[in-house]
């Protein structure tokens, strides 16, 4: 915990954070239940969209578990940039990627992995953004420290390449795999791997890990963007020149190797990326360049305390909390009781994500 933050902090890259946030502390639950109290075509598209498609395809609520690993990637150039100028040494810096791999690693086994159940059979090892961040974080860091610029971009498209090899070939270990769920390459993996720990969906973790880094790569590349020496209104024009192609190549590119969140193939990382990083030209351009920043404080809260958020939003429910609170409302809010609720336990949320941002209280691993 610290009660300072850091000067050199870009805004809208804290904006961005805490935009990406909302969307998973309630989002999700809100207009699932807003749906089921309306039942509109409107709201059902809303609901749809923050669901997660059946398999191939993309939903706005897929962006969100990459648009967190781009954030960390963009800030790593910022962190141990400063760090490095501090004179630590590689003893000292290493040391610090590792422990926030650790912490990040056992906070995910806290917030899906079931480690308070205390009961070794519903126990995962791999199964939640907050890991999957740590993996990326990891080998993005190594990168960073020690390959030169050109260097991170080849091995960027050497994980790219590397994994969609991997899930081109139709036959391992005589077992015979296709992009389809349950039959391919990276779940046989997290399977064979993690055995009775193994989390029993279709998400797949350890052979995705080279996706997971180069997600966080694509957001380091901005960082270092964000840190050149161009014009604050050229980074955002190159920013949104370069989020637009990457669209546009992964689109090409999902004809032959579809787009599928699921088990996060390459044309997903460069689409996700992409869209990454045309939002970080609009916060960007918002927020640095033209200077509108009083819409950006609610977002600016809950992205100084990412981790308060993140964590706190899954380990306690507070729609059931504001349920306990606001059990009044119901007969005033009818059949849309629940979506009420998700919203006030949200603001339950904020108000103490405030408090802490009131008083300069910031939890950082």
């Amino acid at each position: 915990m610290t009660k300072t933050i850091a000067n050199n902090r870009l805004m809208s890259v804290d904006v961005l954070r805490g935009f990406d946030l909302l969307m998973i502390i309630v989002a999700d639950r809100f207009f699932y239940n807003l749906n089921t109290a309306a039942n509109t075509s409107l709201t059902k598209t809303l609901a749809d969209q923050f669901e997660h498609p059946e398999w191939i395809g993309f939903h706005l609520y897929d962006v969100i578990m990459p648009l967190f690993l781009f954030v960390v990637g963009v800030v790593i150039p910022f962190s141990l940039g400063n760090r490095s100028k501090e004179t630590y040494s590689d003893f000292k810096l290493y040391r610090h990627i590792l422990k926030r791999f650790v912490v990040l690693f056992i906070l995910g086994w806290i917030v899906q992995g079931n480690l308070l159940e205390l009961n070794i059979s519903k126990f995962h090892i791999f199964s939640n953004t907050l890991q999957a961040i740590a993996v990326g974080y990891l080998f993005s860091c190594i990168a960073y420290l020690n390959l030169s610029k050109k260097g991170r971009y080849i091995f960027f498209v050497v994980c790219l390449v590397l994994y969609a090899v991997l899930l081109s070939i139709p036959s391992y270990f005589g077992h015979n795999f296709e992009l389809l769920p349950e039959k391919n390459l990276p779940i046989f993996i997290d399977q064979q791997v993690f055995g009775p720990f193994y989390d029993q969906t279709q998400y797949s973790w350890l052979l995705t890990g080279l996706g997971f880094t180069a997600t966080t790569l694509s957001g380091l590349f901005a960082g270092e963007l964000l840190l050149s020496s161009l014009s604050r209104k050229k980074i955002a024009q190159y920013l949104l020149l370069i989020g637009v192609t990457a669209i546009i190549l992964s689109l090409i590119i999902g004809i032959w190797h579809p787009i599928i969140k699921k088990i996060w193939t390459s044309s997903f990382v460069i689409f996700s990326s992409g869209i990454s990083f045309v939002l970080l030209a609009l916060f960007y351009w918002l927020v640095d360049v033209q200077g509108y920043t009083k819409w950006a404080y609610p977002f600016r809260v809950i992205g100084l305390n990412a981790i308060a958020a993140y964590v706190g939003s899954h380990v306690f429910n507070f729609s059931l909390i504001a349920k306990q609170i606001f059990f009044g409302f119901e007969q005033f809010t009818g059949a849309y009781y629940d979506a009420f609720c998700d919203l006030a336990g949200f603001g339950i949320l904020y108000f103490i994500l405030w408090y802490m941002h009131k008083n300069k209280t910031y939890i950082k691993v």
